[in-house]
Order: C-alpha cells, then sequence, then structure tokens
C-alpha cells in the first residue's frame, strides 16, 4: 500500500490533520524568515546610530531609524525622541515600544504551538470514530473472521498516527522558535538599555 492509500483509509479526518500540517509549516517558514537575527538587530545599523549618538547628533540618529524597518530602529527612535530626559522617561518610552514589538515577534508563534496540540486530538477523535464503526460491525455481524476485526482497529489507529507524525515536528518547531524569540528579545533589551544610558540624563 502506498502512504496515499493508506491516509484514504483513515477517513474523512486526515484532511484537517494535513491542514494543520500546512498551517504549522506555513507559519514556521514565514517566522524563520522573518526572525533572522539581521532583520530584527541589524548590527552595522545599530553601530552606525550609536555613532551618531555619541556624536551628538541625534537629529540624523532619529531619521536614520525612522527610515529602517526594523523592531530595533523601533525602539531605538523612542528612546531618541526623549534624548537627554531623565532616565526613568526615556526608559519608560523604550519599555512601552519594546513590548510591543516584542509581541510582534511572537506573531504567529502560537500558532504552530496550536497545531501541535491540535494534530494529535484530532488524531485520537478518528481514531474513536473507528473504533465505534468497527464495534458497531461486530454487534450487527458477529466477530466473524478475526483479520477483518483486525483490519478494522488498524485502519481507526491510522489518525492517531498521521496526528502524531504533524504533531511531534509542530511541536518542536514552536520550542525552536519560542527559544529564538526570548534570545532576540533578550538582546534587544541589552541594546536598549546601552542606548538609555547613552542619551538619558541622571
Amino acid at each position: 500500500m502506498t502512504i496515499f492509500d493508506i491516509l484514504v483509509k483513515g477517513g474523512i479526518i486526515i484532511p484537517p490533520i494535513i491542514l494543520c500540517s500546512v498551517i504549522a509549516l506555513a507559519a514556521f517558514l514565514e517566522r524563520l524568515w522573518s526572525l533572522h537575527p539581521q532583520k530584527i538587530l541589524p548590527a552595522m545599523f545599530i553601530e552606525r546610530v550609536e555613532f551618531l549618538i555619541k556624536e551628538q547628533r541625534v537629529n540624523e540618529a532619529l531619521t536614520l531609524c525612522q527610515e529602517s524597518k526594523s523592531p530595533m530602529a523601533n525602539i531605538m527612535a523612542a528612546a531618541l525622541r526623549n534624548a537627554y530626559k531623565p532616565r526613568t522617561q526615556v526608559k519608560e518610552a523604550v519599555l512601552e515600544i519594546g513590548k510591543l514589538e516584542s509581541a510582534l515577534l511572537d506573531r504567529h508563534v502560537e500558532l504552530i504551538g496550536t497545531m501541535a496540540s491540535i494534530a494529535p486530538l484530532l488524531g485520537l477523535l478518528g481514531t474513536v470514530l473507528g473504533m465505534i464503526k468497527v464495534f458497531q460491525k461486530v454487534e450487527e455481524t458477529g466477530l466473524g473472521d478475526p483479520s477483518t476485526f483486525a483490519n478494522g482497529i488498524w485502519e481507526a489507529l491510522i489518525t492517531t498516527a498521521v496526528g502524531l507524525v504533524v504533531s511531534i515536528p509542530a511541536f518542536i518547531a514552536y520550542k525552536y522558535l519560542f527559544a529564538k524569540v526570548d534570545r532576540l528579545v533578550l538582546e534587544m533589551q541589552e541594546r536598549s538599555l546601552r542606548t538609555i544610558d547613552i542619551l538619558s540624563k541622571d
């Protein structure tokens, strides 16, 4: 039997499980592209902005940040708009934007986790429905040929197996992206604190 034949025998629950895998894969690839460090924390850009700040060319630094689309640029722009104000005020402005940017980094990551949770549940549902049909048939016609009974059981278990095949990689992808976002947020915080130190006055 081919994989397609096995999936067909899994019944109507198989398409939703496959849909879960497609959604999880699409979200993973999108986040993998969007969370590239150079898109979040472009090193050359940050060094240039810090150089301009140290040279007291705040307006130029702010213009550079506004032209950039990276999350770190938005955070640094918030700090620059409050340049040389008390540290608490600069920090408050940075934290407000930082929370928003951190939330945007998490976008679609939870979706992958949700798909990883739903897929095995759908598989279990398919198995339960399959077992119900098997035992209904046994009740109507008797046990008859044991091989027929066994065939019905393995067909019912297909959905559980497919659900797990989808769920395990999706869960690994979810944990990987979750850890990646944490690392990026931590680095953004460190960079933000350095910018605050440069800009704020005691």
